[in-house]
């Protein structure tokens, strides 16, 4: 994928007068690629994309300079290991002075440039919406969850369970509390997950720039019981109500339809520039996060498939209305 943030930051272009100036003091009438745009476009999102942003350019300095990871923290006070969870974003650089003398190694002199990354990094370490529930969370859970907050897109397919974000309080209670015994897991587990989940669901119903969200749920997830058939009539209106949201598709695959069905269930989400779309998949015990090009492609080419195929927007509510006097 070509590097959406490709402007060196040494040709750090600003604005003066309504023209790009660059660092040889000429004009230039050419609309390039402003860094200071896209830190101050990071600077509004969440600590987990602001983390994402900055990892993703310092990556992209230190190879334009020509050095690997082992050369960048050459006598520097902190690990290969440190920079490299920096860079893909998992981790911010606690201390300042670190990302100074990092900025350094790597040649970073302009004044504002430095401004920039400082204050990115500064921004990406206040605390995240969902640290509270950090501790229920599975490995990988947190960066998605982090970034997904700051998604402008989400794709996803769910074969086994209504997909979360359209998920009912009851539907999610029982849904874990189904797991409870199996997984060993406590009252206070089920109750912080039910209330994470609920709370993620206010990225599609908020006000202001909410979620584009496109589901493909398979027949049998609507199907599988949870919690009764109370439970699953009140899921079955809440899904066509949120399917009824401008920026809600919500599409079925049937079951009689002989075609395409990916195995797992996965989504792939789209930001703002500079960060990359990424995917992510349950795996047992983890979730499984990428921003691989591949992978991306190959979801994505995945969910069109299914997407063709399933039934249009809208036959959703009439298809819910069906499932929910079959189970009268």
């Amino acid at each position: 994928m070509q590097d959406k943030w490709h402007m060196p930051l040494h040709r750090h272009a600003l604005r003066r007068g309504g023209q790009r100036v660059g660092d040889s003091g000429h004009a230039h009438a050419e609309d390039t690629h402003d860094f200071e745009e896209d830190t101050q476009v990071a600077a509004k999102r969440g600590p987990t994309y602001r983390r994402r942003a900055l990892g993703k350019e310092l990556r992209r300095l230190r190879e334009k300079a020509g050095l690997t990871i082992q050369q960048a923290v050459s006598g520097l006070g902190f690990s290969e290991t440190k920079l490299n969870k920096v860079e893909l974003g998992h981790n911010g650089l606690p201390l300042v002075g670190d990302l100074e003398k990092l900025l350094d190694r790597l040649g970073v002199t302009d004044v504002d440039d430095r401004e920039a990354l400082l204050t990115l990094h500064r921004d990406s370490l206040s605390r995240d919406p969902y640290t509270p529930y950090r501790d229920t969370m599975p490995s990988g859970m947190p960066l998605y969850v982090g970034l997904e907050s700051d998604a402008r897109e989400m794709r996803a397919w769910q074969p086994s369970y209504v997909f979360g974000l359209l998920q009912t309080e009851s539907y999610a209670r029982a849904q874990f509390m189904l797991a409870k015994p199996v997984e060993e897991t406590t009252t206070a587990f089920v109750q912080n997950n039910v209330r994470l989940r609920m709370e993620r669901k206010h990225l599609i119903t908020r006000a202001d720039n909410p979620l584009l969200l496109r589901v493909v749920l398979d027949e049998s997830a609507l199907r599988r019981m949870i919690g009764g058939p109370d439970v699953m009539r009140e899921q079955y209106d809440e899904v066509a109500r949120l399917a009824e949201l401008d920026n809600v598709t919500v599409q079925i695959l049937p079951n009689r339809l002989v075609t395409y069905r990916a195995d797992i269930n996965f989504a792939v989400l789209d930001f703002d520039s500079p960060v990359d779309p990424i995917v992510q998949s349950d795996i047992p015990g983890t979730i499984m996060v990428t921003d691989k090009t591949d992978d991306v492609w190959k979801f994505n080419q995945r969910f069109g498939r299914m997407r063709d195929e399933a039934l249009g927007p809208s036959a959703t509510a009439g298809f819910l209305h069906q499932l929910a006097r079959e189970i009268d």
